[in-house]
């Protein structure tokens, strides 16, 4: 289902991402509460010995060290940062915003994860269908994101929409293309309007099965 028209697809910056992601960036993008909060939902939404799928990943993931996994698959545009990255068994490159085929046989994962991710993609009806392709039955898709962004990198629809709509947003793409109604987690503090530097980046999660 395409749901998005050209305008909203379009972005400030048209260049190949590749030329953007080409030079490593070892830092963390959302916090230190984001990332806590991150990781503890994984705790309880992961199972022992499940395949994982870490889209548009980077040097760092957020997987449970207490759990053993079948395997744990990477992907994204920098390959220093996802030689770093320990938890990956394996991993590959490419610009989701030229080629929207995953590289993976049907049925073959069963926990997909996009962190701080899908606020770049222009096709994400596309990937959308091709998660649901390559998840297992009963397979879970779990987005999780911010505030945050390289705004001049993100589609219009992205930035130039409020939270609400973002979730929404995802919603109708997930259920139009292969997944079950999803689940949303939020957690966020108050603003500081005295100490700005205090506030913390609002954790939302958007979860689905596959139908």
């Amino acid at each position: 289902m395409d749901i998005l028209t050209y305008q909203q697809r379009q972005k400030p910056d048209e260049s190949n991402d590749s030329e953007f992601y080409s030079t490593p960036k070892f830092v963390y993008h959302l916090d230190a509460n984001f990332r806590n909060n991150l990781s503890k939902l994984y705790e309880d939404e992961l199972e022992e010995n499940c395949s994982i799928l870490d889209l548009m990943s980077s040097w760092d993931s957020y997987l449970p060290r207490k759990f053993k996994y079948k395997k744990v698959i990477g992907h994204g545009l920098n390959k220093e940062e996802l030689e770093r990255n320990k938890a990956f068994d394996d991993y590959w490159i490419q610009n989701f915003n030229i080629n929207q085929i995953i590289p993976l046989e049907d049925e073959t994962i069963d926990y997909c994860l996009m962190v701080a991710a899908w606020q770049y993609l222009q096709y994400p009806e596309k990937i959308a269908k091709e998660i649901a392709r390559i998840l297992n039955q009963n397979g879970k898709f779990i987005i999780a994101f911010s505030n945050r962004a390289f705004w001049h990198k993100a589609p219009n629809i992205w930035t130039y929409s409020n939270e609400s709509e973002r979730i929404e947003y995802i919603r109708n793409i997930l259920v139009a293309n292969g997944f079950c109604e999803p689940r949303l987690i939020k957690k966020f503090t108050e603003e500081n309007s005295f100490l700005p530097f205090l506030n913390r980046d609002p954790f939302y999660c958007v979860i689905s099965e596959k139908k």
